[in-house]
């Protein structure tokens, strides 16, 4: 869990840094807590037929990946539906935004058969552009309706400080007023967790970064305030994600009862002709690659096992001159790795463009985790070819890590110059080398 945490955190403070200013004019929609649109039909026919079973799949970042309105949410829906056998799919990755979701969403939820996706990427997708988000969410709905048109979606929403401003007017963040345009065209019911949260803020009674109260006192100077999270981010289960559940509980009434009998739901027309529907998250060894990339067997490699229930495979390298290179007709191209202390930097080339050094390193490489690097993206669909090449040139890791004010506690760890990709995303279709 700190992992997931300490990687939302990366994301959002990068957002804060660079804001709102590229797409400072995409209207926002006015704020609501629930829109029901045409509902939950076939979630709600299973769940109140005696004997069904129940799968949600809850696809997120590291809010949803908490002890917080997913076990809760899920364990209201046992309660609510006592018929019926709940299952969870537990879909939730920190730090990651609907650019990846679009990606995963076979592996991790497509493949294990849900009834019900809640989707929660507003807090990540904050500083994505809205073009992006509508690419990205409506390729979620198309694969989600295409392999399975019986399932029924839901877009939530969930709210920092930093993305709270446009809550306090009144609209949306600018992230949920784009995925709105999704939910609007293809009439899947929306929730914003946060209207209450937002409320008690511009009310004066929400403390948004502050440890929860312990002693009698404690409690006493805070008064009626509400103690949100202890990062202004990630909501403490007792309070900030309580308001979330009931956010959630107010809301199945309408949904419900705008969901009509059991019925497949069909795609029309595209809200954006380009999205990613064609995603995919393929393994790495469709690629060609050369000596020194080994496979880390999740059987016998603790570091392999690790990423097993998210990568296909995770690879080493750590000899300077290892190479990936693969073609591909599409759009849109990225690697899906894992980065860490022992990270190095790869040279990356695509088609006839200059060639660009990308560091497997940042600032918060004091632990290892999921990461992707993209290499292309609105391309040509034609094809391209991309090379991949692990360099031998140092890093300053220590400076790198003193943007934090962290420093080196083993250089041991630190010394390496690795590489350890898992995956291509790709919009588009491999090709044969």
């Amino acid at each position: 869990m700190k992992l997931l945490r300490s990687v939302i955190t990366i994301a959002l403070l990068a957002f804060a840094a660079t804001g709102f200013a590229a797409d400072a004019a995409f209207p926002l929609g006015p704020a609501q807590e629930c829109r029901p649109r045409e509902g939950w039909p076939n979630f709600f026919a299973k769940a109140t037929k005696p004997g069904s079973e129940v799968t949600i799949a809850y696809f997120g970042g590291s809010i949803t990946a908490q002890p917080g309105w997913r076990p809760k949410t899920l364990a209201h829906f046992r309660q609510a539906f006592p018929d019926a056998k709940f299952h969870e799919i537990n879909a939730a990755i920190g730090g990651t935004g609907s650019d990846l979701g679009v990606f995963r969403l076979k592996q991790d939820v497509l493949d294990r058969h849900p009834d019900l996706v809640l989707v929660e990427f507003a807090v990540n997708d904050g500083g994505a552009s809205p073009e992006q988000i509508f690419r990205c969410m409506e390729g979620i709905v198309s694969q989600i309706w295409r392999a399975a048109p019986d399932c029924d979606i839901g877009f939530v929403y969930t709210l920092t400080e930093a993305l709270a401003p446009a809550m306090l007017e009144g609209n949306f963040q600018r992230s949920a007023s784009a995925m709105e345009r999704i939910a609007d065209h293809y009439g899947i019911p929306s929730i914003h967790l946060a209207m209450e949260v937002a409320r008690l803020a511009k009310d004066g009674r929400l403390v948004w970064k502050a440890p929860l109260p312990k002693t009698d006192a404690e409690k006493a100077a805070l008064g009626d305030k509400v103690v949100f999270a202890p990062d202004a981010v990630h909501p403490y289960p007792e309070t900030g994600h309580e308001l979330y559940l009931q956010a959630v509980v107010r809301s199945l009434g309408p949904v419900r009862a705008a969901s009509g009998p059991a019925r497949p739901h069909r795609l029309g027309a595209p809200y954006v002709a380009a999205n990613y529907e064609r995603a995919q998250l393929l393994p790495l060894s469709a690629a060609t690659l050369s000596a020194g990339f080994v496979p880390l067997d999740p059987r016998a490699d603790p570091f392999g096992k690790r990423w097993a229930d998210r990568l296909p495979a995770v690879y080493r390298a750590t000899q300077a001159g290892g190479t990936v290179t693969f073609r591909f007709k599409g759009t849109r191209c990225a690697i899906y790795d894992v980065i860490g202390p022992d990270g190095g930097q790869v040279r990356v080339t695509l088609d006839d463009r200059p060639p660009e050094t990308r560091a497997r390193f940042d600032a918060y490489c004091t632990y290892h985790r999921l990461s992707t690097f993209l290499i292309g993206t609105e391309l040509p669909d034609t094809v391209h070819t991309v090379k991949i090449e692990l360099l031998g040139e140092p890093l300053d890791k220590a400076a790198i890590l003193a943007q934090r004010h962290q420093t080196i506690a083993d250089p041991k760890l630190y010394a390496p110059l690795s590489f350890h990709p898992g995956a291509i995303l790709l919009v588009g279709e491999l090709l044969k080398p």
